[in-house]
């Protein structure tokens, strides 16, 4: 017997169904063989890792590539899921053609937003039937300097409401899906507080916009997260926003380490990181009026974008189920309480 049909392990989904839907990041892979199996029995929310980017699944500006994410939808509606919809307007992952004419110049702001409106409306009326969050904008904030807004293609040519627009288009087209803003350290203090403002300038403006993703790309040796993340929480849910956990993996190494010889995970750094995902989740919980969903970048740490990231040739184990697929004590530790 699978230990996916053991009865003795609990379903995540199940365990935190009166609290969040439980989601994961996905390839087509994903879907089959032993991912598949935890998939059906631990998660009730997919998102696509990358299928749903502009320059996957619009890589020409008169050709659209459904094949993955139609997979995807497929997969969730025949066993029970919602999905996420990742993402509409991003710095990266955006093909060229986006931004240039035939002669190879900027476009207009006109052109730009009309093919934006084009993008949205064509994924929208695809998914809109089972996607029950949009990240709209993705990671609009700078972190590197006092600015408040990173420079990118869209607000250089659009200017700087081309946020607004973007939630307002896809306010249009995204049916009964909620709206979210999506960003990565978006909890500590120097990114919350610009975070926050730009989000506030939002709502003043009237953007049509129900929530902010927290991606949650943490490591296991970060003293102030707890903290961290009870005050970003607070302070978004002040607006008025929904809060939805997007990206969710617990490094076993800190941003700077640079180490490669680990082969394995040290015994320490899998009970930390239990403890931690433990400290998390009882965060989650305690604010379960304002979360509506987290979400796994990841499904075991046989294949997770941390690896070689950001060192190449580092192998991390930063997901609840190893690389052969079983629990972690992590797991565990967040569905006994």
């Amino acid at each position: 017997m699978s230990e996916y049909q053991d009865k003795t392990i609990p379903s995540l989904a199940e365990k935190y169904k009166e609290y969040f839907k439980i989601g994961a990041a996905v390839t087509v892979k994903d879907l089959e063989g032993v991912h598949g199996e935890i998939l059906v029995k631990h998660f009730n929310s997919l998102t696509p890792e990358n299928d749903m980017k502009f320059e996957r699944i619009h890589p020409d500006e008169h050709r659209y590539n459904f094949d993955a994410v139609d997979k995807m939808k497929e997969f969730a509606i025949k066993n029970n899921m919602k999905m996420r919809g990742h993402t509409f307007v991003w710095h990266n992952q955006t093909p060229e053609w986006v931004f240039k004419d035939r002669e190879g110049n900027d476009v207009s702001r006109e052109l730009l937003i009309e093919r934006l409106r084009e993008h949205i409306k064509t994924v929208c009326d695809r998914y809109r039937d089972i996607v029950y969050a949009w990240d709209v904008v993705n990671e609009a904030v700078e972190d590197k300097t006092e600015k408040l807004l990173r420079d990118s293609n869209w607000r250089r040519i659009i200017g700087d409401d081309y946020i607004k627009i973007a939630f307002e288009i896809a306010k249009e087209y995204a049916g009964e899906g909620k709206l979210f803003y999506n960003d990565y350290n978006n909890e500590m203090p120097y990114k919350l507080e610009k975070t926050y403002k730009l989000l506030k300038e939002l709502i003043d403006k009237e953007t049509p916009i129900d929530g902010i993703g927290i991606q949650a790309h943490w490591n296991i040796w970060d003293k102030n997260l707890i903290d961290n993340l009870k005050r970003a929480i607070e302070m978004y849910a002040s607006l008025g926003l929904e809060i939805q956990i997007t990206e969710l993996d617990m490094s076993v190494f800190e941003f700077e380490d640079r180490r490669t010889d680990l082969l394995e995970p040290a015994e320490e750094m899998m009970e930390l990181q239990a403890k931690v995902y433990e400290d998390v989740f009882k965060v989650f919980r305690e604010y379960k009026g304002v979360i509506t969903s987290v979400t796994f970048w990841g499904i075991s740490d046989k294949h997770t974008w941390k690896d070689n990231f950001p060192v190449i040739g580092r192998k991390d184990w930063p997901l609840l189920f190893d690389v052969n697929g079983k629990p972690k004590e992590a797991f565990f530790r967040i569905v006994n309480f």
